[in-house]
């Protein structure tokens, strides 16, 4: 390789690095406090919603996420390219951070900033992997795999440090201050891709299929659903609460309608297609309840750090919003372990016992967490208890997250191989709608209870995945004989 590289990479792949080690500074960083933000008073420059409602506002933020990066996909795809995709949505990102970060009593300008976050996401995240994709020549899997991993390390060096930083300035109340500074962490990512754009060379400038009719078509579906909310608005019934159960209804009905559209219409898919894709249904069931306990570290977890655990560390006070670095820094320190040890286990590990093996841990780790609270009653505990429910959490999301990624390619049907990978992020958005309403539980249950309630879910699940493992991987086709049409 020729000129100035990045780790042995093309240099582009620092650009891109920068720029997301960047933007996921912003994203961690807004998410390690908003749900306290929420929760707190008016007295204390919150909002002041109920910590129920502050977790349903957090989960179905998370969901949206996920769920724009179908639409941000097809607009880089069709109109404005991965490489416009990305600034603009950096832009309008920096925007949304901008809006909450302005010290007024309205709370406009913090749902106006959520929006513009969930729209400039969708353009930048989906993107950014796409380019990095597009820096190797066809042929060179090892080396595009190698820069992917190098990628992922830019996203957990911004989660560790943002829950930190951002935590320490909003101490005191002063929320305005952390959203100042994701705002400041996207305007430096911005700037990174910027300067370092010559670098890429004509990747991603030009969308692959220019269709703008459809997006007329997307424009006037969100226009009719802004006149719905804005009419919903004019009864006097629409509540934030309200609104984040309608949007988890809307939620869970878009893979149920995607997967009865693939799987009842002809598409002509192959049998062996249609059996891989039942199998894959289960898998994405699984992956839901999953991230359902797991996406609750930003509320429900958060609100345990603040009221019920010592915030210290080795003798260090901590913030209640340090608590979300433990997860990003065991990642960074096991993802070599777990990759080295799929190898070595090789074929003997079906992709359902990983599966099974993820959702019992991450039900154990609630476990935990139910011995913690019932420990802590109205007290507190050690911060240790946290730094162990995380530690078994990551162990599931290695043993999951990966690996949904890798047979989420290998099981699409080769129609829809282009949409499967955002099918695969709609499980994220579900886990998370779901999870953040499970906090109407707690006006049912004790803590102690709530979280074995959650426990006895994914473990029960676990196991119901175990018994059906060697049915499904017959069913994934790793011994199924393909059927001759």
């Amino acid at each position: 390789m020729s000129g100035r590289t990045f780790f042995g990479h093309p240099w582009a792949l620092a650009t891109l690095f920068g720029t997301e080690m960047w933007e996921r500074f912003s994203w961690y960083g807004l998410r390690a406090i908003l749900a306290t933000f929420l929760a707190a008073s008016p007295a204390q420059h919150g909002l002041g919603l109920s910590q129920e409602t502050a977790q349903a506002v957090v989960g179905v933020y998370g969901a949206l996420i996920y769920l724009v990066a179908l639409p941000g996909g097809w607009i880089a795809d069709r109109i404005l390219g991965a490489r416009r995709s990305v600034f603009w949505g950096g832009f309008v990102i920096m925007l949304g951070h901008i809006s909450m970060a302005l010290p007024v009593s309205s709370p406009y300008f913090v749902w106006q900033g959520l929006l513009l976050i969930i729209a400039g996401t969708g353009l930048l995240k989906p993107n950014m992997s796409v380019m990095v994709g597009r820096l190797y020549p066809e042929g060179d899997d090892a080396r595009r795999d190698a820069g992917f991993s190098l990628f992922y390390m830019s996203i957990n060096l911004g989660a560790f440090f943002a829950p930190i930083v951002v935590g320490w300035l909003a101490t005191g109340d002063r929320w305005h201050l952390g959203f100042g500074a994701a705002a400041v962490g996207m305007a430096f990512g911005l700037a990174q891709y910027i300067r370092g754009g010559r670098h890429l060379r004509g990747i991603g400038e030009r969308p692959v299929h220019v269709q703008h009719r459809l997006f007329w078509r997307g424009a006037g579906i969100a226009a009719a659903a802004a006149i719905a909310l804005g009419a919903w608005a004019a009864t006097g019934t629409l509540t934030v609460d309200r609104l984040t159960v309608a949007i988890t209804v809307v939620i869970l009905i878009v893979p149920v309608a995607y997967f009865s559209y693939l799987m009842l219409g002809s598409h002509d898919l192959t049998e062996d297609e249609r059996i891989r894709m039942k199998a894959y249904i289960w898998l994405f069931v699984a992956a839901s309840v999953f991230w359902m306990i797991y996406d609750l570290a930003p509320s429900k977890l958060l609100f345990f750090a603040r009221d019920h655990t010592d915030l210290s560390l080795f003798g260090i006070p901590i913030q209640p919003a340090t608590t979300q670095s433990f997860n990003p820094l065991f990642i960074m320190i096991f993802v070599p372990v777990f990759a080295a040890l799929w190898v070595r286990l090789g074929t003997r590990v079906s992709t359902p016992q990983k599966f099974a093996f993820a959702l019992i841990v991450i039900g154990l780790s609630f476990v935990v967490m139910a011995v913690a609270a019932a420990l802590a009653g109205p007290g507190r505990v050690s911060v240790w208890w946290l730094v162990l429910v995380y530690l078994i959490q990551v162990f599931g999301e290695l043993s999951l997250s990966p690996v949904g990624l890798s047979v989420t390619t290998k099981l699409a049907p080769e129609a829809f191989k282009g949409q499967m990978l955002g099918v695969w992020f709609i499980s994220l958005s579900v886990g998370d709608a779901v999870g953040g309403q499970t906090g109407r539980l707690g006006r049912v249950l004790s803590d102690p209870m709530y979280y074995l309630v959650l426990a006895a879910m994914a473990i029960v699940a676990g196991i119901a995945l175990f018994m059906f493992a060697r049915r499904l991987r017959v069913m994934m086709a790793e011994h199924h004989e393909p059927v001759i049409r």
